[in-house]
């Protein structure tokens, strides 16, 4: 025995154990901010992407053109956000006529759902890595003295 009581096979081991310790602890918890942050950084690209579909789709030359060009600007804000275009969902919905989104007083709904899938998780755990859905939604009214478009 030592001068603190403590037997002598046991002296030094609390730094092992707090260095474990920690990395037992930190490991989990910088896994679940780098999750925290693709998720953000997905939701915020498809807010924006919403955002910018339904001004794309309102300011859209025809009714035939309005949904190719609001697909773009969809496709555009999510690249800008580093997110892969190709996992998105996009769907166009008008009020009160659902057949002519650009008339006078209708407005337009647009929504934008994307599936964040989670970080570091490797294909060889199964067909699918698991993912995190994130949608949004934006109501762009077409005003009442626009004029009426085909």
């Amino acid at each position: 025995m030592s001068r603190g009581g403590a037997p002598r096979g046991e002296r030094g081991t609390a730094l092992v154990e707090v260095t474990w310790l920690a990395l037992l602890l930190l490991v989990p918890l910088l896994y679940i901010v780098l999750a925290v942050f693709e998720v953000q950084r997905a939701a915020f690209g498809v807010s924006g992407a919403a955002r910018a579909a339904g001004r794309a789709y309102a300011v859209a030359p025809s009714e035939s053109v309005a949904p190719g060009q609001a697909t773009a600007a969809a496709v555009l804000a999510l690249q800008d956000q580093s997110l892969d275009p190709g996992r998105e969902t996009l769907g166009f919905r008008c009020e009160p006529d659902p057949r002519n989104c650009l008339a006078p007083g209708s407005v337009i709904t647009v929504t934008v759902g994307y599936s964040v899938p989670l970080p570091l998780l490797p294909t060889a755990l199964g067909g699918q890595t698991p993912s995190i859905a994130v949608d949004a939604v934006h109501r762009v009214p077409y005003g009442t003295f626009r004029e009426d478009r085909p």
